[in-house]
C-alpha cells in the first residue's frame, strides 16, 4: 500500500483528500504546517507528497526547496505534487523549477486528481 503524506493546513480539505485517496487504497498521513511536514517526510518516508503552498510556519515552496536539497537521496527524490489555490503561470513555473513533479490547482475534479496521483507514482516507479 502506497503511503501519501498530505501537507495541508485546512482540516476540512485534509479530510476530503483523505477520503478521495483512501478509496483507491492509499495510506494517507497528514501534517498541518510546513515544519511538521518536513519532520514527517524524514520519519515516514512517504511514496508521494501532496503539498500546499500557503502553509503556516514554513510555506510549501520552501518545503519543496528543502526536500530537493536534502542529502538523503530517498528524501531528495520524493515524488511531490503541489496542490494549491495559486493559479498564476508564474507560481506553476516556480513550482516546476524548484522540482515539483506535478502542479494541481484548487478546486479540482477528484477523478482527475486521482489520475494524476497515479501517473506521478507510475513515473516514479519507472525512474527507480
Amino acid at each position: 500500500m502506497k503511503k501519501i503524506l498530505v501537507i495541508e493546513d485546512e482540516e476540512d480539505f485534509q479530510h476530503l483528500l483523505g477520503q478521495i485517496l483512501s478509496v483507491k487504497g492509499y495510506n494517507v498521513i497528514y501534517a498541518s504546517d510546513g515544519k511538521e511536514g518536513l519532520e514527517m517526510v524524514k520519519t515516514v518516508l512517504p511514496d508521494l507528497l501532496i503539498l500546499d503552498i500557503n502553509l503556516p510556519k514554513i510555506n510549501g515552496l520552501e518545503v519543496l526547496k528543502r526536500i530537493r536539497n536534502d542529502a538523503d537521496e530517498r528524501i531528495k527524490n520524493l515524488l511531490i505534487i503541489m496542490l494549491t489555490v495559486r493559479r498564476k503561470d508564474e507560481d506553476q513555473i516556480v513550482g516546476f523549477e524548484i522540482g515539483a513533479d506535478d502542479y494541481i490547482t484548487k478546486p479540482f475534479k477528484p477523478d482527475e486528481f486521482l489520475s494524476r496521483v497515479s501517473a506521478v507514482l507510475k513515473r516514479g516507479k519507472k525512474s527507480k
